[in-house]
């Protein structure tokens, strides 16, 4: 008699992304359009290979906020930690750029995004107390369904490899080519 496996048990290891050096992060929901931008650039990045072994990536999801309070409590944690978001600030569609960290107002910083930003809180505890680099890129949206459809607009999907010429800069500034 054969006995029944759990696949789980066959997945390998999860790594452990507190020891990285560079830890990427998307984050955003792929059920509803644009917002699902940092997941969807989390896969890609992914597939085109090439990661150094001292990058992580991670696609949080919703869930940004677990992660950065788990890297807040944990004994070691990455150099830099750069997030990747999609999110509607009045700029022109898939347009690209950096969010300043204490350019957040405060008032602002409960609903910078859908995925809530007192993430911030925990971004700036994570810079504060923790020595750990943070770099927001952000690509605006051209709109987030009231209802879910997958999918990125097509200025949101082009904004890919904008981002992911951002990000492959900011990982070679902490982590020089050939390590």
């Amino acid at each position: 008699m054969q006995s029944h496996r759990d696949p789980a048990e066959e997945r390998p290891e999860p790594e452990d992304l507190n020891e990285k050096e560079v830890l990427v992060i998307g984050c955003g929901n792929v059920l509803f359009g644009d917002d699902g931008f940092g997941p969807t650039f989390i896969k890609e990045y992914s597939a085109r290979g090439g990661i150094p072994s001292g990058v992580g990536l991670l696609d949080a999801g919703t869930g940004v906020r677990e992660v950065l309070f788990d890297l807040a409590l944990g004994e070691r944690r990455p150099k830099r930690i750069i997030v990747i978001d999609a999110i509607d600030v009045g700029r022109a569609a898939g347009e690209v750029f950096e969010v300043d960290l204490d350019g957040i107002p405060a008032k602002k910083a409960d609903d910078f995004s859908m995925h809530q930003l007192p993430t911030s809180n925990l971004l700036r505890e994570l810079r504060a107390s923790c020595g750990v680099d943070i770099r927001i890129v952000a690509v605006q949206v051209e709109s987030i369904p009231e209802s879910m459809r997958a999918g990125l607009s097509g200025p949101v999907a082009a904004a890919l490899p904008e981002v992911s010429a951002m990000v492959s800069a900011l990982i070679a500034e902490t982590i020089p080519a050939g390590v």
